[in-house]
């Protein structure tokens, strides 16, 4: 029997000796672990109700409308959806504030639809700014993805079960109510939990979007304590508060939230298997057409903003190549060590699931999903405490946005490798043992050329968070180092609108041209793939 690599129990050690490190410098800064301080306070009461609030009402809106999306999804066939389907997909990984940006040109107060309604004399019912805004932009990014996932859990219903429905006589709603619902309702409770916490630690978009003390989040009362009060003590506090919440919240979707494997499914249409009416398909196109309308519009004047008389002078600014320099820097040294860091454990860990250590395994892989549980700002938080006692913090700057980026890529590229690394381990482990084959000439002939396709998407998919995140530039940010989302808030925080359009499009075009050409440059000559291998 082959002894376990030792490489994935190293990298999952450093790891949490990283995060401790980081929570450790928390727990010295805060004024007591009486966590109860933070209720009785009023002010943090109520952030902490507000992005209770929030994220109950963004994860409503955004999985209660996805529910019908994908369900005409699902009956429908036209041109462009699966260009749309791939948008969806894409929505999760957009820089959060090109998205911001988006919805400021369209829903904003100088935004085209405030254009248009001052030509006829009125002005728009509500503000962007706010709770409105912070659900409007949560909903854009969040109910595409929760669309897509419903979307494949309706594709995974067997045929057999289309035709007998048919046999059967059914109209869409007695199909809906027998069939389609209990697919959907196995995989709800996943898609409600993950959507609740990708809003509930929302940085960027209630930090652009935010009306103020009313509309402000326990992250952003973090970055607001440390960034600008400097008030160390309340910020561990409030990390440690924001760090026990999503505990809680993490072990409780995990032990309701039980997501079903989703298959292939059927490729055929089984819209002609039931019985159709006028009223089915126009429910069906006006929730495409209101999906579409949600994602493609703020994308489009992203693009059609950009094209403007300040494009020269961005361009020529020397702040603005810095910080697309400096993007670049971050975003590849962090999903490179993402991938290595997520392979070295996966290598552990699919052995010991192969010798029946399933609980040994699944604990390694959660140390590497740590920062799942412990958001990025609240890890930010503490390595700022712990290296301000020892050195200048502002000079470890870029080391530590890359770490935390990082750390932030990691879940992804567990998710996305763990099934195919442990397949190829089960179907070559006896070849590679019988030829002698093993370490790096094992990686090289057998993982790469069989994995090359999916370690392409799970490195583009870190690149694509490195490259828009803000929550740990805009703690460790400076004049001299900022990364192009800290130089896009700072332009949209002095109203340098036709600037940041300039910058919103570059990078929108710069996070879907590295998207696009990483995995090109991943599959070229690529003679075996884990498809093939499979």
């Amino acid at each position: 029997m082959r002894s376990t690599p030792k490489i994935g129990l190293w990298v999952a050690m450093i790891i949490a000796t990283f995060v401790v490190s980081a929570l450790g410098a928390l727990l010295l800064e805060a004024p007591s672990l009486n966590i109860m301080q933070v209720w009785q306070d009023p002010y943090y009461r109520h952030v902490t109700k507000f992005s209770f609030y929030q994220s109950f009402l963004s994860t409503l809106l955004s999985v209660g409308l996805a529910i019908p999306v994908a369900h005409a999804l699902s009956r429908r066939e036209f041109p462009g959806k699966r260009l749309l389907l791939k948008l969806f997909a894409t929505t999760l990984v957009l820089p959060v504030l090109v998205g911001v940006f988006g919805l400021l040109a369209i829903y904003g107060n100088s935004g085209l639809l405030s254009s248009l309604a001052k030509q006829f004399g009125g002005e728009l019912p509500f503000s962007i700014y706010g709770l409105n805004g912070i659900l409007l932009a949560h909903v854009f990014f969040n109910l595409p993805y929760a669309a897509r996932l419903l979307y494949q859990s309706l594709e995974a219903i067997p045929p057999e079960q289309h035709k007998l429905c048919a046999h059967l006589g059914m109209g869409h709603w007695q199909k809906f109510k027998w069939v389609e619902w209990p697919r959907l309702k196995q995989q709800l409770a996943h898609v409600c939990g993950l959507v609740f916490m990708l809003c509930f630690t929302s940085f960027a978009t209630v930090m652009a979007l935010g009306g103020g003390p009313k509309s402000t989040t326990i992250e952003l009362a973090i970055y607001q304590a440390i960034k600008f009060d400097f008030d160390l003590q309340a910020g561990a506090l409030l990390a440690i508060w924001q760090m026990l919440l999503c505990g809680l919240m993490a072990l409780a979707i995990q032990r309701l939230a039980k997501p079903i494997s989703i298959g292939a499914g059927s490729t055929s249409h089984h819209s002609y298997l039931v019985k159709d009416s006028s009223v089915s398909r126009l429910w069906d196109w006006g929730w495409i057409a209101f999906s579409a309308l949600l994602v493609l519009p703020p994308l489009f004047m992203v693009v059609l903003s950009g094209v403007n008389s300040q494009a020269v002078d961005v361009f020529s600014d020397s702040k603005f190549w810095s910080a697309l320099w400096a993007s670049l820097k971050v975003a590849t040294l962090a999903s490179l060590f993402a991938l290595l860091a997520g392979i070295s454990i996966l290598i552990t860990s699919r052995r010991l699931r192969l010798t029946y250590c399933e609980k040994r395994a699944d604990q390694i892989e959660l140390i590497g999903t740590i920062i799942l549980v412990t958001p990025g700002l609240v890890v930010s938080t503490g390595l700022f405490l712990l290296l301000r006692s020892m050195t200048d913090v502002f000079s470890l700057a870029f080391f530590v946005v890359i770490a935390v980026n990082g750390l932030m890529g990691l879940p992804y590229v567990i998710k996305t490798l763990s099934q195919p690394m442990l397949h190829i381990e089960q179907q070559y482990q006896y070849v590679c043992a019988s030829l002698g084959i093993r370490g790096w000439q094992r990686f090289r002939v057998v993982e790469w050329r069989a994995l090359k396709k999916p370690m392409a998407h799970a490195f583009a998919i870190s690149f694509m968070f490195a490259i828009g995140d803000l929550s740990a530039i805009a703690l460790f940010g400076s004049q001299e180092f900022r990364t192009l989302p800290l130089y896009l808030f700072q332009l949209l925080g002095s109203y340098q609108m036709e600037a940041a359009a300039v910058v919103s499009v570059t990078l929108l075009a710069l996070s879907v041209a590295c998207f696009t050409l990483i995995e090109t440059l991943f599959k070229v000559n690529s003679k075996v793939t884990y498809a093939d291998a499979k």
